[in-house]
């Protein structure tokens, strides 16, 4: 199954129910503009409307870039009232993906750089390729990060690490992101596709009301004015009355694999 998008691919594996959102601007090494940012948007409520979608791979076409940043020409030519809306509508897209209870892998291949890099923090686990490398170069432009890069990144490795890669915009290479906590796992770049569709495979195995409420709340330990804690136990309270709850610890008993429904 397929949806037609300017510059995305989308294609969901009716079996499995992953569905791979491929960034699709290969001459322009996959630089997120404007109507990039959009197609990725709706592509991402798309995803989160179709029950049979249960899991999300994000990559980039080719083998050089899973995004090498924003398109410089169409940034150059912004106002800064527009600049202003557009670091929200790429804010707002991202948090969408980061707020998605069906899980989002990045598979990133080659250059995530800038809005690159941010949009693979946004996904709730990266797989890095080999040749990845990773870097908010937006400082040598005059800018800080725009679409969440100054909040993820210290999430994920820490607030004096990423302050020095912010303020030199140093790129690290996909051993490195390994070593500081960017990304889960570096693979060949061959198997990077279906290293992806494995990881989800496993996860997707699991309760799927489960796995989302997990996801609320870890977002919450974040989240400002939310209360993580509080989170956790009412998302507690709810499985109890799932029948996924009951299915699990029915087939646990009877030592037998869960047959989970997501209710």
């Amino acid at each position: 199954m397929s949806a037609s998008f300017e510059n995305l691919l989308y294609d969901l594996d009716a079996a499995s129910g992953i569905l791979t959102i491929t960034i699709n601007r290969p001459t322009k090494l996959n630089a997120l503009n404007a109507a990039t940012i959009a197609d990725i948007d709706a592509a991402v409520q798309q995803a989160l409307a179709e029950p049979q979608v249960r899991g999300i791979i994000l990559t980039g076409s080719g083998e050089k870039a899973f995004v090498a940043g924003a398109d410089i020409a169409e940034l150059a030519a912004l106002t800064p009232d527009r600049a202003g809306r557009a670091s929200l509508a790429g804010q707002e897209a991202f948090a969408r993906i980061e707020a998605s209870p069906k899980p989002v892998v990045a598979a990133v291949n080659g250059f995530a750089l800038g809005g690159g890099c941010e949009l693979a923090m946004a996904c709730h686990m990266r797989v890095a390729s080999e040749n990845a490398r990773f870097g908010q170069p937006e400082v040598n432009l005059g800018l800080p990060p725009g679409y969440g890069g100054t909040q993820r990144l210290p999430q994920l490795i820490g607030k004096g690490k990423a302050i020095e890669l912010l303020l030199t915009a140093d790129m690290v290479k996909a051993d490195e992101a390994l070593r500081l906590g960017l990304v889960n796992h570096v693979v060949p770049q061959a198997e990077l596709l279906p290293f992806c569709t494995q990881l989800l495979t496993k996860i997707l195995g699991k309760a799927p009301l489960a796995v989302g409420l997990v996801l609320d709340c870890v977002n919450a330990h974040y989240a400002k004015g939310a209360d993580g804690y509080e989170t956790e136990a009412q998302a507690f309270e709810r499985a109890f009355e799932s029948e996924d709850f009951k299915e699990g610890t029915t087939a646990f008993v009877e030592k037998r694999p869960a047959v989970f429904t997501g209710k």
